[in-house]
């Protein structure tokens, strides 16, 4: 091999660089520990103090690459947590807490009450913020309104302003399609639809068969010792309202539809973890077995359709042939569910307090029993049936039951998104944000009720109710006020019209309020229910 000219060694001196190149038989090792073995030490130490400085830099390398990383990665939470604490806002947002990033103030909000007051996250924010504060829910941004102003304006700019939303978690339960999602000329035309089974005029001619559903429903429970209220008021309003919408008979069907109906409303307020065993988990398999149901129920129909209309089904089916409609299949079977679920649990809820509050005021159940038995003194048949005329007569009923709906506070909250930024008694509630009017607080409002947790149906004499009010929102309000009001009063004037003039009762474990945001459950409420004789239902009802 040809010697290669090179500059004097560095480390070697005394050897010529072409004495190191031309041995390139023999390792460096080799080659001086032959011909000088203190050269050999000399290098191999410098060599380990070269591999020792090496791995040094690399560690500090290491070191000030991970400081970097480090930093960057606590500046980027710092600077999240900062965003997360104080959005973005053209303008000065309401005060409150935006709760821990991600998670927000959802665990706070979902905390059952066990009381018949404000929920402890709206009435603790009240009063340290004031009646419009900001939060996070289910990790939106919301605003939340107990002022009546704020949620009177809200109401009626609907669509302009605002438009109906609902988080996430609560469109999951009740469908991507249901009738609270939709907007515009199709929200219109579902609202048509319904008013077309649940309007006055369809009323007055299912006015009967409610009453027909009570007084079986009654006797059927003075059969037996005890009831427990809730659920056996449940399980009638589900059966008459299953058979006027789609014709379903719990008897003669194969599954039970309202066991389905259960399991969805135990974990309707819950906290949203879709794991199983939890009871948000239960509630989204519960509305997955009752959409099968419907589905399959809507399919043999349609494979065999009725000659006549004789249910919501059959008129569900004529629109859907028609050419060019707007209507689905499945926006049809989310207005389905959502009409079982708002009909049923709703009404039962209503009437089971209504029950309650009667057997805790006896005076109350006096005075609304002489209504009804004056009712019966009227008729030259005492036997026929309720008409449109004496329903509507009922001034006192009317009281009761708006009182009963205004302490159960069954709606705890109603959504809104702010379309753009809006401005409001010096606040600025930013485009996108979620809004949330809470009727608790405005039924529960000292100021214009006067011992707001009293229950007192005086306080409506001579109150004229054609909607929804600044202070009165139990049925919302807006161009989304809801249409199966006069069905639900309709319900609960009946069923009390056959209760008070037929049956006395006997509370044999008057139960628990539990709540959960707004949401009331009169749990455990057990009575004896007992036929009056024909004696007590010709004299007015005595308290002792």
């Amino acid at each position: 091999m040809p010697a290669l000219s090179a500059p004097p060694c560095l480390f070697f001196p005394h050897f010529p660089p072409q004495t190191l190149l031309t041995s390139s038989n023999l390792s460096l090792s080799h080659f001086l520990l032959c011909h000088r073995p203190k050269a050999h030490q000399s290098i191999i130490y410098l060599f380990l103090q070269l591999k020792v400085f090496a791995e040094l830099q690399l560690v500090t390398v290491g070191r000030m690459w991970g400081l970097c990383i480090g930093a960057l990665v606590i500046i980027s939470i710092t600077h999240f947590v900062y965003r997360w604490r104080n959005p973005r806002c053209n303008g000065k947002l309401p005060p409150g807490s935006m709760g821990f990033p991600l998670l927000g103030e959802t665990l706070q909000f979902f905390t059952p009450n066990t009381s018949s007051d404000i929920p402890p996250f709206i009435k603790k924010r009240m009063d340290r913020y004031g009646p419009i504060f900001k939060t996070n829910l289910v990790g939106r941004p919301v605003v939340i309104s107990t002022d009546p102003d704020l949620n009177y304006f809200i109401f009626q700019q609907e669509g302009v302003l605002f438009q109906s939303w609902y988080p996430d978690t609560f469109t999951e339960i009740f469908g991507r399609q249901n009738v609270g999602s939709l907007h515009g000329f199709l929200y219109k035309y579902l609202k048509n639809m319904v008013l077309n089974l649940f309007g006055p005029e369809s009323l007055k001619k299912m006015l009967p068969e409610v009453e027909q559903a009570a007084n079986r429903t009654l006797q059927k429970w003075s059969c037996q010792d005890t009831i427990e209220l809730k659920d056996a008021t449940a399980s009638m309003i589900f059966d008459l309202t299953a058979k006027k919408l789609i014709s379903y008979e719990p008897d003669k069907s194969s599954e039970n539809l309202r066991t389905n109906f259960v399991a969805f409303i135990r974990g309707l307020i819950s906290f949203p973890l879709n794991i199983p065993g939890t009871a948000y988990h239960k509630c989204l398999q519960g509305r997955k077995r009752a959409m099968r149901i419907l589905k399959t129920m809507l399919q043999e129909r349609r494979a065999m359709p009725r000659k006549q209309q004789s249910d919501f089904f059959d008129y569900v089916l004529e629109e859907l042939r028609k050419d060019g409609t707007i209507l689905t299949e499945a926006i049809a079977l989310d207005l389905m569910f959502v009409l079982l679920f708002a009909s049923f649990e709703t009404t039962s809820l209503a009437i089971t307090l209504a029950i309650k509050f009667l057997s805790d005021h006896p005076l109350v159940l006096k005075q609304l029993t002489e209504e009804h038995e004056a009712i019966l003194n009227q008729r030259e048949n005492a036997d026929s049936g309720l008409t449109w005329k004496e329903y509507k007569s009922m001034t006192f009923t009317f009281q009761f039951i708006n009182e009963t709906v205004r302490l159960a506070n069954i709606v705890p909250g109603i959504f809104r998104k702010a379309l753009r930024d809006i401005q409001f008694k010096g606040h600025t509630i930013p485009a996108s944000w979620g809004v949330m009017v809470c009727p608790p607080a405005v039924h529960l409002n000292p100021v214009k009720y006067k011992d707001p947790l009293a229950f007192d149906p005086s306080r409506w004499e001579g109150v004229e109710l054609n909607g929804a009010t600044k202070h009165f929102m139990a049925f919302g309000g807006g161009i989304r006020f809801c249409v199966g009001t006069e069905f639900t009063k309709a319900q609960m004037a009946v069923f009390l019209h056959c209760l008070v003039t037929k049956y006395r009762w006997q509370t044999i474990k008057g139960g628990n309020i539990v709540r959960t945001p707004g949401l009331q459950f009169p749990n455990g409420f057990h009575v004896h229910l007992m036929k009056k004789d024909t004696r007590e239902q010709q004299t007015t009802y005595s308290s002792t």
